[in-house]
Order: structure tokens, then C-alpha cells, then sequence
């Protein structure tokens, strides 16, 4: 078998055309969740507590994404994607451990002492831990292109540890640095729910992670604030916890869990950005290195490419689908023929060659 690291020109008439919807949802994930960032410092700055923040985030995100569930329902528009079974329970249960609970509350103690610009471009971390978990761990296929942007974006974070200052490192940044850990581990335990509802996913992350996090905010003294601050959190983490979420597990059902991690890398520097105009934070020499590092890392990750000869198995599973080449099945009675449509179907064994990421159907195996 033979693997094509090829760039995209020069594929020559079998280049691999990014899919558009994976990659969309990727970049826009990123930018609300970028851009939550330096909004979250500025509602700490009104002394909310950072672990009754991360309550009020979840919470927000939680509440937001129910209402939608409820007007897609109505709307008859939910049967379109797999509903979440009893068997992926144990993963919400991890990803709401990991993701809702451990993560949020780090990054909001490490964000209370750490410059919002400084916080923001740290969380290329998390892009890092997605990759070389996804990698190591779950052995999904990462070039060398993948390997060498990882690096680039490394020596950007390092770099960014050596901005000194009265707020610029110390435990703050570990608590960042340790979010970015346990939010690398959710985004791979998210993959395994990666074909089922999008919305139902975040949602039951966002009420129970939001729940267990303001209890506990509370119960340690911590006091609500005033009426117009929550709401403002809470539109904070409808947006961008919510919302984001919802669009990162669908370019995860597209790109696999590294490349949707890499798409994301983007976050900081829409944080960062913002940060600096919010804040009137200074850009340092520093910061420009790092981000330029960081930014070549990211266009090393946005132009690899991938085409071999490849086997598809026999696989029985639910998604939301349309009746592309690897969906060329029959519907049993009471399936509607309109699509986007979901519902248990089978794919038969074939060997073919397309430019492809690893998605729900390119989960193979590759030569050394």
C-alpha cells in the first residue's frame, strides 16, 4: 500500500479538496471558543468567582443548547441525526468528567492570574494534547506535516512561558496548561461519540458540568452576582462553550480527532486579538515570534494532504448521512428517502483511492 503525502498541487486531478462543511465548522468552533476567552476575563474582572464562572459558562451553554433542542423537535427536525444510546453513556459520563468539570475550572483559576492574550495563545496546548493523544493513544494516523506543526506550535508556547511579568506565568499558567490536558482527553473521548446528535452531546455536558460546578462554587462560599453579569456569562458559554462544541463534534464526524484538534488551534489567536484590543495589552516581541511560530505550525496543519489505496470493512453503525460512495445501501420500510437522513444501515466491504481524513468511515490502519 502506498500513501501520498503530497502536497495538494500536486495531486494532479486526485487533490485532496478539503471538505468544505468539516473544515467550516472547525474554524468557526474556534472562534467562538477564541473568542470566549478574553469575554471570561473581562466577567472575572467584576470579581465573579473563576469556579462559579466555569458554572455559570456550562450552565449557559447547557440551558441555550436545550431550548434549541426543544425547536428542532418541534420543528421535526431532530430525527435527522442518531440519538445518543445507553451504551454511550460511560463516554458522556468521561467527557463530561474531563471536558465539564476538571477543565473549566483550571483555566478559569489559571485565566484569574494570567494576562487574557498570554492565557489565549497557551491554549494551543490543547491542540498539542489533542494530537499526541490521538496519536499515541488511540492510534490514529498523523503524517509528518501533522508532527512538524505540532513542534512549531511547542516553541511558540514555550516562548510564551518567558514573557515574565507581574502576572505573566507561574501557577496560573500550569492551571492553563493542565486545562489544555484534560481537554485534549475529552476531545478524544468525544470522538467516540462523534456520530450521534451534536446538540444532545453538548447539552447534557453543559447541564451537568454547569450543575455539579456551581454547587460546588457555592458550597466552598462563593456568592452569585448580579442579574445582568450572570446573563452575560451565561451568553458567554451558550456561545462559546455551546455552540462551539456542537460544531467541533460534527468536524470531528468529518476530520478525524488531530486534524479537527489543528483547525482549532486557531482559538488563541482570536483570543489573543481580541485581548489586546479589549485589554489594551501590550504586543510584545515575544508575543509576535510566538504567534508567528504558532501560525506556520497551523498552515503546516491546514495544507497536508492524504491519498492511498484503502480498504473499507463490512460496518454496521448510525449517523446523519446523505447517499454518497460509501452509502450505497437499501432503506428498510418507514425510512424517509429525503436527505440528510439517519438510521442504522450497513456498509459493505470495498478497496478504493480517494483523498480522505480519518472520519467515521477512514479509521484504518497505514503502512510504517
Amino acid at each position: 500500500m502506498e500513501v501520498d503525502w503530497a502536497m495538494p498541487e500536486q495531486l494532479e486531478g486526485r487533490s485532496l479538496k478539503l471538505p468544505a462543511p468539516g473544515v467550516l465548522l472547525a474554524l468557526l468552533s474556534a472562534i467562538l471558543f477564541g473568542a470566549s476567552t478574553p469575554l471570561a476575563k473581562l466577567v472575572l474582572g467584576n470579581g465573579v468567582n473563576p469556579w462559579l464562572l466555569a458554572g455559570l459558562l456550562y450552565l449557559g451553554s447547557g440551558f441555550g443548547l436545550a431550548l434549541v433542542h426543544g425547536v428542532r423537535r418541534l420543528a421535526g427536525h431532530a430525527e435527522a441525526e442518531a440519538p445518543l444510546v445507553r451504551a454511550d453513556l460511560p463516554w458522556v459520563a468521561l467527557v463530561i468528567l474531563c471536558g465539564g468539570a476538571i477543565a473549566p475550572v483550571l483555566f478559569m483559576a489559571g485565566l484569574a492570574t494570567t494576562p487574557a492574550s498570554t492565557a489565549s495563545l497557551l491554549l494551543n496546548l490543547e491542540g498539542l494534547a489533542t494530537l499526541a493523544i490521538a496519536w499515541l493513544v488511540f492510534r490514529e494516523n498523523v503524517d509528518r506535516r501533522l508532527l512538524i506543526g505540532a513542534a512549531t506550535i511547542l516553541c511558540g508556547a514555550v516562548l510564551l512561558s518567558w514573557r515574565g511579568g507581574p502576572e505573566g506565568g507561574g501557577l496560573g499558567m500550569l492551571a492553563i496548561a493542565g486545562a489544555c490536558l484534560a481537554w485534549g482527553i475529552d476531545n478524544n473521548l468525544t470522538r467516540k461519540l462523534s456520530s450521534a446528535d451534536p446538540v444532545q452531546i453538548a447539552m447534557l455536558k453543559g447541564l451537568a458540568a454547569g450543575t455539579v460546578n456551581l454547587v460546588l462554587a457555592l458550597a466552598l462560599g462563593a456568592s452569585l452576582p448580579a442579574l445582568p453579569v450572570v446573563a452575560g456569562a451565561a451568553l458567554i458559554g451558550f456561545l462559546g462553550y455551546g455552540v462551539s462544541l456542537v460544531m467541533f463534534v460534527l468536524a470531528l464526524r468529518h476530520l478525524g480527532t488531530a486534524r479537527s484538534g489543528a483547525y482549532f488551534s486557531t482559538a488563541p489567536f482570536i483570543g489573543a486579538v481580541l485581548a489586546v484590543v479589549m485589554f489594551g495589552e501590550p504586543v510584545t516581541t515575544p508575543l509576535i515570534i510566538a504567534g508567528i511560530l504558532m501560525a506556520i505550525g497551523l498552515w503546516l496543519h491546514l495544507t497536508e494532504s492524504h491519498s492511498h489505496d484503502h480498504e473499507h470493512e463490512a460496518l454496521e453503525h448510525e449517523h446523519r448521512h446523505v447517499h454518497d460512495s460509501h452509502h450505497q445501501h437499501e432503506h428498510p420500510p418507514g425510512i424517509s428517502p429525503s436527505e440528510p437522513h439517519s438510521h442504522w444501515h450497513r456498509l459493505t466491504p470495498m478497496v478504493h483511492r480517494h483523498a480522505h481524513f480519518p472520519d467515521l468511515h477512514h479509521r484504518h490502519g497505514h503502512p510504517d
